[in-house]
């Protein structure tokens, strides 16, 4: 069983890639005098991570530190947040569909979509409970996303995600519950986007040519080694 496997939970990102891994890969290669200041490669999941992480520290860092009024923020936010749904399903769709992982898309889209709508709910009708509530509520509809992701691809590294979402969203402290939610939420994503986390084992893709299954097999044996 995947939950008590031996192998590493985060590692160094892998250097073999897969066809829909290579879809739309990113390489920031940032020097300073001929030195390399960064280099690392971003596949369009990691992609994914990097946008919700600087949608959830815009959001968060802001309710925490900046004087705007609660209802400029839900319009803004709420926008953002639909923005980053988008810009989710656009990058993600081609790796989801290989690795027949559509289902991650639904997910995070209803359970994002549920967030802004009650807090827009909160917000615009005074609801006490929600309002104080804000930061627990985002932090366990993550806990929700990452439990389910974990259960579905096997993976630890997001089991682990969801048990910390879930703790933190149980002993927030009041007065800095927004920056501490940004903390979790962003550092989780951006780290997620620049590791490699675990999951299960590659399946047979339906959608590619035999050279590109051939391909994929063939990396997978230089990841092995």
């Amino acid at each position: 069983m995947f939950l008590t496997s031996s192998g590493p939970i985060l590692r160094r990102k892998q250097a073999a890639l897969d066809v829909q891994d290579l879809c739309g890969l990113l390489t920031l290669h940032w020097q300073i005098g001929g030195r390399t200041v960064f280099k690392h490669h971003f596949t369009r999941i990691d992609q994914v991570f990097l946008v919700w992480g600087w949608v959830t520290a815009c959001i968060f860092v802001t309710a925490q530190f900046f004087p705007i009024g609660w209802t400029t923020q839900t319009v803004l936010w709420s926008a953002l947040t639909l923005a980053g749904a988008v810009a989710m399903t656009r990058l993600a769709w081609f790796w989801v569909r290989i690795e027949r992982l559509r289902w991650l898309i639904y997910l995070w889209s209803g359970l994002m979509l549920a967030g802004v709508a009650a807090t827009a709910y909160g917000i615009f009708h005074g609801v006490g409970f929600l309002l104080i509530n804000l930061c627990p509520l985002w932090l366990m509809l993550c806990a929700v996303g990452y439990l389910f992701m974990g259960l579905g691809m096997e993976s630890r590294s997001f089991l682990a995600a969801a048990l910390i979402h879930g703790l933190t969203a149980l002993t927030l402290v009041p007065a800095w519950q927004f920056l501490t939610t940004a903390l979790v939420m962003s550092g989780s994503l951006l780290l997620f986007a620049c590791v490699q986390w675990d999951m299960r084992a590659p399946i047979e893709p339906d959608m590619l040519s035999e050279e590109e299954i051939a391909f994929n097999q063939a990396q997978q044996t230089l990841r092995q080694l």
